[in-house]
């Protein structure tokens, strides 16, 4: 008689809508993607009995899912095909599901095989889950699992309001809490997974907060407070993560499907009752020698070659360099791409002063000739924009946080903060400006470093009223700029900046690279 039993948990989370093994910046193969990630899954098969689960992010973040959303909503989602096709037995809502819009989320929730879980998404009429269950009680191979789904309340923070319109956010802890109470009670399963679209607050070994607690991720909290959890899946901030926290098995794989989690869980047979023995988590980086699944590639292969055109419509052209070679010295001093992306924002909402990140290190900048690639290969983000009404005081707060991003090494020399690069890489997290003069002394102590801030010529006055452009995951107080929340919105521009930055440079056929050296940072 067999009185033990293995279920293998296989995951992805933060995939953000790529399949084909590609960045798009180029056409190169690249090591990540549902296609590699399924032959993986196909291979498991064969030798267990798997549980496919996804963690959110998952319809969202790439050129191919922005051309999808903005060009061939009315067919089918590609992302969702192939998530079918892939046996996901569960996806839980991320905080980028709701990006494209209710009626786009809607759609992706009525095609797939699959159940959206969450506990903490919720109508605001009747308190009920908004697109589907809380969570998931499957029987396999005679065992009782159940997967509750919670993703991170923050969303209101980041979101545009018309996208989240109706709906309410619950405290993922404290609902998490209760959920698993019930479930325990209940459904009594043989093993229960929380499934989380969130992660780590805190460092996993000493307890050290490894960011501003605000509520955006508690898995820390969760493992430690709440009895009754085997197994928590997070995601959210990209990091790898295989481990157990406080008795609980913890796993979070990466993000754009670089990486497959697993969990191995063991059970026996007590009684006549199977068992949660032990679980184990460990990671499958996607290498060279993992091949994209054939048949997965051909399920999308219109939809992908759709999007490859579009990426190589050419849009305009360059006088000047817009190139960027070191991103590090673009966030040291105005880059002619910089103040362009500022003078884009202000033209589009007829205002004076605007700023912008450098989203990441990958961006490339612009080179003579501009393609739709180009755009998307820096412009990665499908941000809106938004004008708010803040004070002088706001703006010198706002640069005091964004100097943050600055330490001075033991040598000297200005480097970045380790803060804004792990646990997850933060680099659009720092903001430069255009409409006013400023200087950064990173000699100076934390709070104290804006040492010029100047409008129109001279020292900035605090108590005036100022109208700025900004994304609108910065004008909600996205990244901790919480001196921009609840804010007068002035002019809320809808379209996705992508688009903008695509017809300002389409309507002026050449764009001519400058920079008026406002603002600078020193030591």
């Amino acid at each position: 008689m067999v009185n033990k039993k293995k279920l293998c948990l296989l995951v992805t989370s933060d995939v953000h809508g790529y399949v084909y093994p590609t960045n798009y910046s180029d056409r190169q193969e690249r090591h990540l993607g549902l296609a590699k990630i399924a032959t993986l899954v196909k291979e498991k098969r064969k030798t267990s009995n798997v549980i496919l689960l996804d963690n959110g992010d998952l319809i969202q973040g790439s050129p191919l899912t922005f051309h999808h959303a903005k060009y061939q909503k009315d067919t089918p989602n590609p992302l969702i095909k192939v998530a079918n096709h892939m046996g996901y037995i569960a996806s839980v809502l991320g905080n980028h599901e709701f990006n494209y819009g209710l009626d786009y989320l809607q759609q992706v929730v009525e095609q797939s095989d699959f159940p959206w879980l969450s506990s903490t998404v919720l109508n605001k009429k009747d308190h009920n889950p908004a697109f589907g269950r809380p969570y998931l009680i499957k029987k396999i191979d005679g065992i009782k699992v159940a997967i509750l789904g919670v993703t991170t309340h923050y969303i209101p923070n980041w979101e545009d309001p018309k996208n989240i319109k109706g709906l309410a956010f619950e405290d993922a802890f404290e609902t998490t809490k209760k959920w698993v109470k019930y479930i325990k009670k209940e459904e009594r399963p043989d093993v229960l997974i929380v499934s989380y679209h969130g992660g780590f607050e805190r460092d996993l070994e000493t307890g050290e907060p490894t960011e501003v607690l605000t509520g955006e991720n508690q898995g820390y909290q969760m493992c430690k407070e709440i009895k009754g959890i085997d197994i928590l899946i997070t995601g959210h901030q990209h990091r790898s993560i295989a481990d157990k926290l406080n008795g609980v098995t913890v796993l979070q794989p990466s993000n754009n499907g670089q990486v497959l989690g697993e969990v191995e869980v063991d059970f026996e047979l007590v009684d006549g009752q199977w068992t949660y023995t032990n679980s184990d988590a460990l990671l499958h980086q996607i290498t060279e020698g993992v091949e994209a699944n054939k048949e997965v590639l051909h399920l999308i292969d219109e939809y992908e070659q759709d999007t490859q055109t579009w990426l190589d419509q050419p849009i305009g052209e360059v006088d000047g360099d817009m190139i960027i070679d070191d991103p590090f010295h673009v966030r040291l001093k105005e880059h002619p791409f910089i103040e362009f992306i500022n003078k884009v924002q202000m033209d589009i909402a007829k205002v004076s002063i605007s700023n912008t990140s450098l989203f990441n290190d990958a961006s490339p900048g612009f080179g003579s000739s501009i393609t739709m690639r180009d755009i998307v290969s820096n412009y990665i983000y499908p941000n809106t924009l938004k004008v708010i009404q803040v004070s002088g005081k706001d703006i010198r707060e706002a640069l005091e946080k964004s100097a943050t991003y600055f330490m001075l090494s033991d040598q000297g020399q200005i480097t970045v903060n380790p803060a804004f690069v792990k646990p997850k890489p933060q680099h659009y997290n720092y903001d430069m400006w255009e409409g006013i003069e400023y200087e950064l002394n990173i000699s100076q102590p934390i709070g104290a470093r804006v040492t010029k801030l100047n409008y129109k010529g001279k020292p900035i006055d605090e108590a005036a009223l100022f109208d700025v452009v900004m994304n609108n995951y910065r004008a909600g107080g996205g990244g901790n700029f919480h001196m921009y929340q609840g804010k007068k919105v002035v002019q809320d521009i809808p379209t996705d900046m992508t688009e903008l930055i695509a017809n300002y440079i389409l309507d002026r056929k050449k764009i001519k690279a400058t920079c008026n050296n406002n603002w600078q940072v020193v030591k």
